[in-house]
């Protein structure tokens, strides 16, 4: 049995991904689990293992009042995972750390 040091939370919030001088690219699913140390989700690029990361997580739909948590850290695991797609169109299973985050509300 698979013991955690922090509680995973299954939540199906919308996630984007910047990586370090790079453009923010929407990803097309929500993350798939969160903790205080990270988060796991799945994108259709091959990340730069060991490399920072800078991702922003939805934590409202609100339309009226939007809040982001913008969240940077390093990217420590990713494998090549089959989503039932065309095997021309890779995705990527990306564990990264949460070192830092900050709360940012859109107006």
């Amino acid at each position: 049995m698979e013991q955690r040091r922090t509680r995973r939370f299954q939540l199906q919030l919308p996630l984007s991904v910047t990586r370090s001088g790079a453009t923010t690219c929407r990803i097309g699913w929500p993350h798939e689990n969160i903790s205080s140390n990270g988060v796991l989700f799945t994108m259709e690029r091959e990340p730069d293992l060991g490399g920072p990361i800078e991702y922003v997580i939805t934590l409202t739909r609100d339309e009226a009042q939007v809040v982001n948590l913008r969240c940077m850290g390093k990217i420590v695991r990713a494998g090549r995972v089959n989503l039932g797609r065309d095997e021309a169109l890779p995705a990527y299973q990306i564990a990264a750390t949460l070192e830092r985050y900050e709360f940012v509300r859109d107006h």
